[in-house]
Parts: C-alpha cells; sequence; structure tokens
C-alpha cells in the first residue's frame, strides 16, 4: 500500500509543479490527489472507523488554515478596494533609482510581513507601472519585489501561507518566529539590495508620462486612511487575539472580519447601491482567489494520507540517516521549494518531524519557516510572488535566472548562515 500511495503523490506532485507545460491547473491535480489517494488508503486499511477518525482529524487542521486564508485575502481585498494601498505608495518620490530600490525594497519588506507575501507582490509590481518608464528597471525592480516579499513573509506568522501552516500547527510562536527569524530574513534582503544599487550607480528615475490622477470619487480618503488602518490593525491583533484567548487564529481572524464588515457598512451607508457595491465586504468575497483556496485544502489533505499512513516518518527516518545534519535536510528542502510549491513542501515536513522529537520553536522549526519562505525567490516559478510578478510584467524565466537568481540564493545563504550563528549563539 505504501509503495502504490507514494507513486499516486509523486504523479500529483509533478502535476501540480508541470502545471503550466500540461496546462492543467494545479488545483485540479491537488483534488484529484487527495481524492484518490484517501480512496486508495481506505480500501486498503479495511477500517472505516478509523479511516473516518483520521479524516475528520485531518480536515479540521486544514479548515483552521483554509478560513484564515479566506478572512486575511478578504480584508486585503477591501483595503484595495478602498485604494488604501494608495495611502503608502503615493509618498514615494526619490529620483535616485538605487534610493528608488532601497526604499520599494524596505516597504515591500515590512507589508509583506503584515499583509502576505504575494498581495504586497501585486501591490509593488502595479505600483512600478507608475513610477517608472523603462521596461528594463520595471524587470529589475519585480525581482527585488519577489525577494523582498518573500523575505517579508518568513519572519511573521501571517505573512507567508507555509509560516502561516506552521504558526497554526503548532510549530512555531508569534514572538519566537519574529524574533529568531527577523534578521535572517533582513540580511537575506540586503545583499540583493546591497549588490543591486552598487551596480546601478548614480542612473536617475525616468518616470513614465502620467495621463491624469486615478479616479477616487467612490470614496473619500478618510474612508480610505480608516479602511486601511482598520484592516492591518486587525492582521496584527490576530496573533494578540491567539496568546490571550488561546483560540485558534482563524476565530480572531473571522472576528475582525466582521468589525471591518460593520465598519464599512456604517461608513457607506448613505451611499447609492451603485456606488458601494464593489466597496463592501460581500463584494470582495466574490474578487478573492478561490482557486488557491481550494489547492490549499486539496494538497493538505493528501499530505495528510502520507502522514497516517506513515510514509513520512519512514521518509523522515531516511533523511536523517542519510544525510544526517538538520541544518542540510532544511536548507536542501528550502533550495527545493524554488523548483516546486513550497506549501506541499512545508505540509509534508510538518508530517515528517513529530513535535514531541522537535518541539515548538525549535531549530528545526524555524528555520524551515526561513527556508521555505525565501528559497522560492531563487526561480521565479518557486513562489506564489514571483508567479503574480512574472504574469504582471511577463518576466521570462531564463532572464530571472541570468539576472536575479544569483542575488536570491547570495541571499538565500547568507540569510541561513546568519540564522545558524544567531541560533548558536543564543542557545
Amino acid at each position: 500500500m505504501q509503495v502504490l500511495l507514494s507513486l499516486l503523490f509523486v504523479a500529483a506532485y509533478a502535476a501540480i509543479a508541470l502545471e503550466h507545460p500540461l496546462k492543467v491547473n494545479k488545483s485540479a491535480s491537488a483534488l484529484l490527489g487527495a481524492g484518490i489517494l484517501w480512496s486508495v488508503y481506505a480500501l486498503y486499511s479495511q477500517d472505516a472507523v478509523r479511516v473516518n477518525t483520521e479524516l475528520g482529524e485531518s480536515l479540521m487542521g486544514t479548515a483552521q488554515i483554509v478560513f484564515f486564508l479566506i478572512g486575511a485575502m478578504t480584508i486585503v481585498e477591501v483595503i484595495d478596494a478602498h485604494n488604501g494601498f494608495e495611502v503608502l505608495t503615493e509618498r514615494i518620490t526619490t529620483q535616485r533609482l538605487s534610493t528608488l530600490m532601497w526604499t520599494v525594497g524596505f516597504i515591500t519588506f515590512f507589508l509583506s510581513a503584515i499583509l502576505d507575501n504575494l498581495t504586497t507582490t501585486i501591490v509593488m509590481v502595479s505600483l512600478m507601472k507608475r513610477l517608472l518608464a523603462r521596461r528594463e528597471d520595471r524587470l529589475f525592480f519585480a525581482g527585488i519585489i519577489v525577494i523582498a516579499a518573500n523575505a517579508g513573509g518568513a519572519w511573521t506568522p501571517i505573512g507567508d501561507v507555509t509560516t502561516t501552516m506552521l504558526w497554526i500547527g503548532g510549530q512555531i510562536t508569534t514572538l519566537a518566529i519574529m524574533k529568531g527569524v527577523f534578521l535572517a530574513s533582513m540580511v537575506n534582503l540586503l545583499i540583493p539590495l546591497a549588490i543591486t544599487s552598487y551596480l546601478m550607480g548614480s542612473q536617475r528615475v525616468e518616470a513614465p508620462h502620467r495621463g491624469g490622477k486615478k479616479n477616487l470619487t467612490t470614496t473619500t480618503r478618510f474612508e480610505s486612511g480608516l479602511i486601511l488602518g482598520l484592516g492591518l490593525a486587525i492582521l496584527v491583533l490576530v496573533p494578540v487575539f491567539k496568546s490571550l484567548t488561546h483560540l485558534p487564529p482563524f476565530l480572531g481572524i473571522l472576528l475582525g472580519l466582521g468589525v471591518l464588515w460593520l465598519a464599512g457598512d456604517l461608513i457607506h451607508r448613505k451611499k447609492e447601491e451603485e456606488h458601494k457595491e464593489r466597496l463592501t465586504l460581500a463584494s470582495a468575497l466574490t474578487r478573492i482567489d478561490m482557486g488557491s483556496i481550494v489547492f490549499f485544502i486539496g494538497i493538505l489533505l493528501a499530505v495528510a494520507v502520507m502522514e497516517h499512513s506513515h510514509i513520512l516518518a519512514a521518509l523522515a527516518q531516511w533523511l536523517d540517516n542519510t544525510v544526517g545534519r538538520t541544518d542540510i535536510i532544511v536548507l536542501i528542502i528550502g533550495l527545493a521549494s524554488a523548483v516546486v510549491d513550497n506549501v506541499p513542501l512545508v505540509a509534508a515536513s510538518m508530517g515528517m518531524y513529530d513535535l514531541a522529537q522537535y518541539p515548538t520553536d525549535s531549530f528545526l522549526w524555524e528555520f524551515m519557516a526561513y527556508c521555505a519562505g525565501t528559497g522560492g525567490s531563487i526561480l521565479v516559478i518557486g513562489s506564489a510572488a514571483g508567479v503574480a510578478a512574472m504574469g504582471l510584467e511577463r518576466i521570462d524565466f531564463l532572464w530571472y535566472v541570468r539576472k536575479i537568481s544569483a542575488l536570491a540564493l547570495a541571499g538565500y545563504l547568507g540569510g541561513a548562515a546568519v540564522y545558524i550563528v544567531q541560533y548558536q549563539w543564543m542557545h
């Protein structure tokens, strides 16, 4: 049974990794894989009660992640509908290209830590189209934005879906991951920024011709600022809610969603329906990326079969016997995330290693959060942020390999070295 399940999982994984050549959506592959794996597992085990109990446990863990993601994505959509991000980005006025890159890099880094790396990448790459006229400049900035977004998302529990998974799963806690991984993530960003700004020298920003300001008649500046502040506050306070109540994070995000919904209805209550329709939270729910949500459901349930059938435990044992060193194993997992999606990689790792052997906030889990979160920057297809930038700016895969991959790899290895030294010094 284990051999058959392994082959089926590898086939589903390959279909996910080869989504673009196959022209088959990875969500479809994940759902098919989950359904087939659970069916085969149930038929071979011949213990319906035990299988249904295991499925219920897996579904509960999956649902917590999915509910959290739905809430976070909806909040971001509401902020965007109110042009909230314009309040931040319109203040960028520098005329020197290298200075602009440092500014954009740091804004992306910290914005990604509060929102998430995918949304931040979309916002910042879209902004570059209004700040930079030369396509080559925009491509370079898009590459740096991908690195900065992934680095920023790795050091907070809400900045990257893989870190969120580890947080909800109990592998990491909020303050520990922020203190432990922040410096490594910052180095991951600083190395590419320093190299790139040196190469740019004193080049000037060539701004595009502006055809007029964006139409903001549907929202006032007060409304934009209020929704932005309230939305960011909700996202930041979710870890505080978890610490105070000891309830799962998804309940905190749903509570915040209710508060934001109420606030939106109150400030727009006097507007006509056609003017406020897009601004409502109900409308935002229709615009979130449900394809990604379905993908997470499929891949997490598929990985759960591998955990319950003890395949992942056997794989962990094999890695320990073959490689031996935990830091090298996690580094390899991070490099692998440049080629394949980091969500199933981290989900598999969570099933491979037991919390009894590797407790909460141990070296393995913190280093996993860093490596899986930032390793995807090495190739443009290795992270959701990279794929989004690739679509928005039509980035060529080989161009990214030539111009950005070495920078991302240098940052990845530099940050990893800093984390290892820091951990040894603190422990």
